[in-house]
């Protein structure tokens, strides 16, 4: 196994450029995007078989946090962070994180690659037919922290478990069940993704030590050299993104999107 070959760290790089790139150019997480590249390329690289899942997931999961670092420090110079709300979501994003990997550690890899699968496609289908819900009167005030801490909770346990952000699940949360506006439901997501993440990550570094065998620059079940490569070239193409996004259609953009995600979602629960 040798994954500094020159082929594998050029797909690597070339991967983290991609991913980057869609998830600035279509406000989508970058996990939904790297989990199914790393599950090509990590076999590739010779990663034994029972490894490469959730080490794509741990893996995903390292290179969101530094995004979300950035994106956060971003929203708070808006004005879209509501620290108060954060404590008691990352209550709960803490927890769930940390119950989130745990779980995907003990779900076998081939379940944890359907379950992703499944979620690939259900996030295709909300995006072909599924048009904005009805956004119920905006209220700052009117949630109560076991609410968040509940949020927190389920978001946290839901990025871990898919080895993504969790801002699919957490935004709308915020936005239906606790009434807040735009701003602070996905401020307040980014916050939250930078503590479920570190928490998930622990998770998976903690669980993947916990295996007989290993690979060359992992620590669990997180693999830092494609760590390194990938999120410096994620964190600088999401800006390239965001700054595309306004010059193209973002319908159409979206639409063949999740086109995308649909076949790579068929191909992965039925291992095509």
């Amino acid at each position: 196994m040798d994954i500094l070959t020159p082929q594998i760290i050029a797909l690597t790089i070339f991967f983290g450029t991609v991913a980057g790139f869609l998830a600035g150019l279509l406000g989508i997480g970058g996990g939904v995007i790297l989990v199914p590249l790393f599950l090509w390329l990590f076999p590739l690289a010779g990663f034994p078989p029972e490894l490469v899942v959730h080490t794509a997931f741990g893996t995903s999961l390292a290179i969101i946090l530094p995004t979300a670092v950035s994106s956060t420090f971003g929203h708070r110079k808006r004005g879209n962070i509501h620290w108060g709300m954060v404590l008691y979501l990352s209550l709960g994003g803490v927890v769930g994180g940390l119950l989130g990997a745990t779980i995907a550690a003990l779900v076998s890899g081939a379940i944890l690659k359907i379950c992703f699968g499944l979620l690939q496609i259900i996030i295709s289908v909300r995006l072909l037919f599924f048009k904005q819900p009805y956004l119920p009167p905006e209220c700052i005030d009117c949630a109560r922290p076991w609410q968040f801490v509940a949020v927190g909770f389920i978001g946290g346990s839901f990025s871990a478990f898919f080895g993504i952000g969790g801002g699919i699940v957490t935004v709308p949360l915020l936005l239906l069940l606790l009434h807040l506006p735009m701003r602070l439901a996905v401020g307040n997501s980014s916050a939250l993704i930078v503590v479920s993440s570190l928490a998930a990550v622990v998770g998976y570094v903690w669980h993947g030590l916990q295996q007989p065998v290993s690979v060359p620059y992992s620590l669990g079940y997180v693999n830092w050299l494609v760590v390194v490569l990938v999120a410096p070239l994620t964190m600088i193409c999401a800006r390239l993104g965001i700054r595309f996004a306004s010059r193209t259609s973002q319908t159409r953009l979206i639409r063949i999107f999740a086109v995308v995600l649909m076949l790579i979602g068929i191909t992965i629960v039925f291992d095509l």
